[in-house]
């Protein structure tokens, strides 16, 4: 673990090298002045110039111990925040590799937590270790060796404390420690919590249930703070401990010395030694309550070093090959006996047994319940996942063969869920490729029906985009969307739902230009209206993670019972045999159309919460 984080120190170690070697220089300094303390007070009656010689060395020890322990500070505060700068890049740069199925195991609460409150716990330990922990036992060692050379019996007291100290602090870290992992899996479903409640704020407005997600909060939030408070009650134990040891041991030192003093009549130790005697072991029971509060900071840092070591260990299983393909020779899409399931432990497969050839340039249209797979199944074709049996082909070749970032350049999908990000209507759609002109922006807008509204807006393409789209609706960000997946010019578009918040009108006039400016590109159209793959050349039904039916349009009215239901249903059942049943299914359906629009709407507007 220690290994893994201290790669992120890179270019910083040197002032994480010279920290400890300024805090050598103070530590020196701060157990040199006690003993010319005791020697000039020995040494008080001799000459004035004596004394001032002596007093021109403590000052001197002074300033270099009071520059050895700023200079410590400087070179601590820029190794520690390059560290944790370093660090915070390094894991962003890891989930960026991530597969969906990584990001489904840590979640993005918990991957939030890490790059925040994680790294700043291991960033104040690491800042701790490189000047309190080199000082403590420096400290202990000098103190120790001065205090022995003064008189070894009384050292010997500070020597017996340390057992005890030392047995107490790994005790209480041993009981400290499983709080500590108990507090940060609660700060994920805290801010867990938050995330969800920040993205949906106009659901929970609009069913005003504030109330309500105030008291889950607040659940959540006194739930922390409950282990916090246990953990904190334990550590707090450590300061009286310690603050009784140090003054027993000075009590005893104090007496002790005190009796040699007497008893030898100042001939084995002089007061002057009694007294450095006891700031030695001041320095000493000093350093240990030192140690103590890095023990502390450790022990918890030390579950955020492990959580973040976890992250940037993940080696996840979408990998690019070596030497991948970089040439894709058309777009054409094969599923050879391909089923898939999320989890190696899950015990149903969410795609079984799938085998499907689509021809380049063919539309492909998917319609299903909730719960078909049908995104499931078009994720393996840019290798969002990969198979568990079988194998996926595109442009004749297995996609593992592929460069990971080639293939999903040619294999442009617009997600279900449309993100837009903060900036410019030209800067996201030159997320589907930065060298793209003016020109070519209006051109693929026009095809995704986007141009229109677009220009409607006093700064055109320029116009502001906030964050997750909010200053749109649901319909323009679908089509801007759709604009920026054609500037990649892919071999493979998929489409899943994502014409659900147009009008009908728009939805046709968008795959009337995909016909005739795109004939190359294979489309696949996740679609809930018939309408919207009715022209299809293939139109596949999808139920349990199975295709129950394939065919054209004209093909599935006679061969599936289903979708010719669907079909009828969303055409109100003009050609039902039962009056009564036709309106009662087309009541249904536009119920059904109504309640998915809004909700489509709706979740569009949330700001982009993935």
């Amino acid at each position: 673990m220690v290994k893994t984080l201290v790669k992120s120190v890179r270019e910083y170690k040197k002032y994480a090298f010279l920290t400890p070697a300024c805090m050598v220089i103070e530590v020196v300094c701060e157990c040199l002045i006690p003993l010319i303390m005791s020697v000039m007070i020995k040494n008080g009656e001799e000459s004035l110039p004596h004394i001032i010689g002596y007093g021109a060395i403590l000052v001197a020890l002074a300033a270099l111990s009071l520059f050895g322990g700023g200079m410590a500070g400087k070179f601590a505060a820029s190794a520690s925040c390059g560290f944790a700068k370093n660090l915070r890049q390094d894991l962003f740069y890891a989930v960026q590799h991530f597969s969906f199925k990584d990001v489904d195991k840590f979640s993005s609460s918990s991957l939030v937590t890490r790059l925040t409150t994680d790294v700043t716990n291991v960033q104040n330990a690491f800042q701790m270790c490189i000047r309190i922990a080199v000082r403590v036992p420096l400290m202990f060692i000098f103190s120790f060796v001065m205090g022995f050379k003064i008189n070894a019996r009384l050292a010997l007291i500070y020597l017996c404390i340390l057992p005890i100290l030392l047995v107490f602090m790994i005790v209480v870290v041993a009981v400290v420690i499983p709080f500590f992992r108990k507090i940060f899996r609660k700060y994920d479903a805290m801010n867990n919590s938050v995330q969800e409640n920040v993205s949906g704020i106009r659901v929970v407005k609009s069913f005003v249930r504030e109330d309500y997600e105030k008291e889950k909060f607040s659940k959540v939030s006194q739930d922390v703070k409950n282990d916090f408070t246990k953990a904190e009650k334990i550590m707090a134990l450590m300061s009286p401990v310690m603050m009784f040891c140090m003054y027993l041991a000075s009590l005893l030192v104090s007496y002790f010395g005190a009796e040699i003093i007497i008893g030898s009549g100042a001939t084995d130790m002089a007061t002057a030694e009694l007294s450095a005697m006891i700031t030695y072991g001041v320095q000493i029971l000093s350093s240990l309550m030192m140690l103590a509060m890095v023990f502390a900071l450790i022990t918890m840092a030390g579950e955020s070093a492990r959580r973040i070591t976890e992250v940037l260990e993940q080696k996840s299983d979408l990998v690019s090959p070596e030497n991948g393909l970089t040439e894709m020779k058309d777009g054409s899409v094969r599923f050879d006996h391909v089923s898939f399931k999320y989890s190696a432990k899950a015990e149903k497969y969410a795609l079984a047994d799938i085998d499907l050839d689509i021809k380049s340039g063919e539309t492909v249209g998917i319609l299903g319940g909730t719960g078909a797979s049908k995104t499931t199944l078009v994720q393996l074709i840019p290798r969002l996942y990969d198979t568990t049996e079988g194998t996926v082909y595109v442009g004749g070749e297995d996609v593992r063969k592929y460069d990971l970032d080639f293939l999903r350049k040619e294999v442009a999908m617009v997600l279900q869920k449309n993100v837009l990000f903060s900036g410019s209507i030209k800067e996201n759609l030159r997320w589907g490729n930065p060298e793209a002109s003016d020109e070519e922006l209006v051109r693929v807008c026009k095809l995704a029906q986007a141009d229109e509204f677009i220009s409607s807006f006093p700064d055109g393409y320029d116009t502001h985009i906030e964050q997750g789209g909010t200053n749109v609706s649901g319909g323009q960000k679908q089509r801007l969307c759709i604009a920026r997946a054609l500037l990649r010019k892919p071999k493979v578009l998929i489409l899943d739902d994502s014409t659900s918040a147009v009008d009908t009108k728009t939805d046709a006039l968008i795959r009337k230009a995909f016909a005739e400016e795109i004939p190359d590109t294979t489309k696949f159209i996740i679609a809930q209206r018939v309408a919207s793959v009715e022209n299809a050349d293939k139109i596949l039904m999808m139920d349990g993670g199975r295709i129950v039916a394939c065919g054209t349009h004209e093909e599935l009215m006679k061969t599936s019972e289903i979708y010719r239901e669907i079909y009828e249903s969303q055409t109100k059942g003009k050609d039902e045999p039962s009056e009564a049943m036709a309106e009662e299914a087309g009541a249904a359906a536009v119920a059904l159309k109504a309640a998915e629009a809004a909700v489509a709407e709706d979740v569009s507007r949330e700001g982009g919460e993935n």
